[in-house]
């Protein structure tokens, strides 16, 4: 029973040699072989010395030093933990899971939807007759044309001036590609 803990002791001391003398050294290897990433050498580091403590043989293996078996391992394992993500889905940060929207949260679209309804109420009956006829009953110009008995250009020009309106009552729905091109048309609208 005493041999059984001498020899511990003596692993554990061979061990605690072992990272003295090679450790620094292996962990800069690692941090090249991890591209920089400290938590994740040290980790490297670390398995690579309990594969150290796990393979008591290696220590009265013909070489002079443990260094090459120490950094032939520490290689192969960076090599297999790198293998091992690669074949996995790609981990989600707690920061992204909060960003993300609940998709059973139905907050966001009632307060657009409110917001719409109030930009809506703004415009003059004619306009907002033109967009139920095209948006909401989803008609053609010229289908609208017929329903409202008007001319298709009118319906043109109205369903154009009140999604400019709406626009401006809406500035924080614009999208940033359809603004541009809406105040370029905007000027020459105005401008007939």
């Amino acid at each position: 029973m005493t041999t059984a803990t001498a020899t511990a002791t003596t692993d554990e001391r061979a061990l605690a040699e072992l990272q003295r003398d090679h450790g620094p050294a292996l962990l800069n290897f690692l941090l090249g072989l991890t591209y920089g990433d400290r938590q994740r050498a040290e980790d490297l580091l670390q398995e690579t010395l309990v594969r150290a403590w796990l393979h008591p043989e290696a220590f009265e293996g013909p070489f002079e030093s443990m260094r090459p078996w120490l950094f032939t391992v520490a290689r192969r394992l960076a090599i297999d933990a790198r293998r091992s993500r690669l074949a996995r889905p790609p981990e989600v940060s707690d920061g992204v899971l909060a960003a993300t929207a609940d998709p059973e949260d139905r907050t966001e679209s009632t307060v657009a939807a409110l917001d719409v309804r109030q930009a809506v109420r703004t415009l003059s009956r004619e306009h907002r007759a033109v967009l139920a006829q095209i948006y909401f009953r989803g008609l053609s110009v010229n289908e609208a044309a017929r329903a409202l008995g008007i001319p298709p250009g009118t319906v043109k020009s109205r369903s154009y001036y009140a999604l400019r309106a709406l626009s401006r009552e809406l500035p924080g729905y614009r999208r940033s590609s359809s603004s541009s091109s809406a105040s370029s048309d905007g000027a020459s609208a105005t401008s007939r």
